[in-house]
């Protein structure tokens, strides 16, 4: 007897759902039923509001964060930002947490990953060129580091001081690092030894 399941295009939308970071097999089949479920016109409006970013959404060709094909980037867009400071980061979403610090007034520049030899990732496969030419074409003085503390991010962090300290400038360019050690309201029982090594080592007058 043929064993009775979903219609094809049932099964197809389940297992483009399933290559959904963190989606695994049931909730992919529970989100496909949901979506045919949905009352009105959610679904299509969802697969619109998909297709509208795909098409109008790319990364900035300065900084790397998203862009929209109407308003460009938010962050270059701004003139009130200080263009000598260049915030370097791993990600374009690692902007946000920084800049929801309201710490931070300068630019950004994703690297669109960090230096990985496990995955075949490598300084040329990182947006480092471009944030050279930014340096050279604009007057930034400061460079800041804020790349992952793992293994991969501090390799990452050791290769970027090294590699803009030989840039040819004829201007100071300060290569600073985001400080690293105890979260606001950690206690020291709680915190291992390299974080209170970090913690240590980064210590400041008061």
């Amino acid at each position: 007897m043929r064993r009775v399941g979903y219609p094809a295009e049932i099964v197809d939308l389940i297992s483009h759902l399933k290559r959904l970071p963190g989606i695994g097999p049931k909730s992919a089949e529970r989100i496909a039923i949901w979506l045919l479920r949905a009352k009105g016109e959610f679904a299509f409006e969802f697969s619109g509001a998909i297709r509208s970013a795909k098409e109008q959404v790319a990364f900035c060709r300065f900084c790397g964060f998203f862009a929209s094909g109407q308003d460009g980037c938010d962050f270059c867009n701004d003139p009130d930002r200080n263009t000598e400071c260049i915030c370097v980061v791993e990600q374009p979403t690692d902007m946000l947490p920084i800049e929801r610090t309201g710490a931070f007034r300068g630019h950004y520049h994703s690297l669109g990953g960090k230096i990985s030899p496990l995955d075949n990732i490598g300084p040329d496969e990182l947006r480092i060129d471009s944030l050279v030419q930014r340096i050279k074409n604009g007057e930034v003085n400061e460079i800041i580091l804020a790349v992952g503390s793992d293994v991969e991010g501090e390799a990452t962090a050791s290769f970027l001081a090294d590699h803009l300290k030989r840039i040819d400038l004829g201007r100071p360019l300060a290569i600073t690092r985001i400080a690293q050690g105890m979260p606001a309201g950690g206690g020291l029982e709680s915190a291992d030894e390299l974080t209170l090594f970090r913690a240590l080592d980064g210590r400041r007058s008061l």
